[in-house]
């Protein structure tokens, strides 16, 4: 049975997930792209950007794929989706990542304004959910069937996602930088009080990735 989960989630050594200013060309946040210097390499990475993945599994490459594998259905939340802020002025943003989106399962993204689903190449729809988390989460349970649900981010939707109870597993990908400033993923969060304890953990050169579970 597949589980709801956060995996691949990049932070600091003082908890920050993004950066500060979030926006059209800093997406991460101003520094927030330091956080990821584990994934770029990564072969699932690569395999995105149309490049070469040949050659031994790393760590970080096996980390990687686990967090993109087995996914029947994704939880965004409406940052996470783009800078666009308040109602939809228009039907013309459709996300950071061009037609074909790295997702390719429906994709539910939170947002208070309401928007008519978009059909993206690859098997990717997002749709558009203003009535929750809860809500957001029961129709991407039904999306995914046996698979897993992940809640991709940013801070803010995988903190409520966190303090509601609801998440099974975390995979944190731990980078060596500290930002000071941004969204912090972890500050007054008591995971042990949520049911969570480290399963694994394992250090690369350029992340230690800690796997939670309850």
């Amino acid at each position: 049975m597949g589980k709801v989960r956060i995996a691949g989630f990049s932070v600091s050594l003082d908890g920050f997930g993004a950066g500060i200013e979030q926006s059209l060309n800093d997406p991460l946040g101003k520094r927030g792209p330091e956080l990821m210097q584990w994934f770029f390499p990564t072969k699932a990475f690569r395999a995105m950007q149309g490049q070469d993945v040949s050659g031994e599994d790393t760590a970080d490459d096996i980390f990687a794929r686990r967090a993109m594998e087995g996914n029947g259905a994704w939880i965004l939340g409406r940052n996470m989706f783009g800078p666009v802020r308040g109602p939809w002025p228009d039907d013309s943003w459709k996300g950071w990542w061009g037609e074909e989106p790295p997702y390719h399962v429906p994709t539910f993204v939170l947002t208070h304004h309401a928007r008519d689903p978009i059909m993206m190449k690859g098997g990717t729809t997002f749709y558009f959910v203003t009535d929750g988390i809860g809500s957001a989460l029961e129709k991407a349970k039904q999306a995914a069937g046996d698979k897993h649900v992940r809640i991709g981010g940013g801070v803010s939707t995988a903190r409520q996602y966190l303090q509601a109870g609801l998440v099974d597993s975390v995979h944190l990908a731990m980078a060596p930088v500290m930002l000071g400033r941004g969204e912090n993923l972890l500050a007054g969060l008591d995971l042990p009080s949520l049911g969570f304890s480290v399963k694994e953990h394992v250090a690369t050169e350029a992340a230690t990735h800690v796997v939670l579970e309850r």
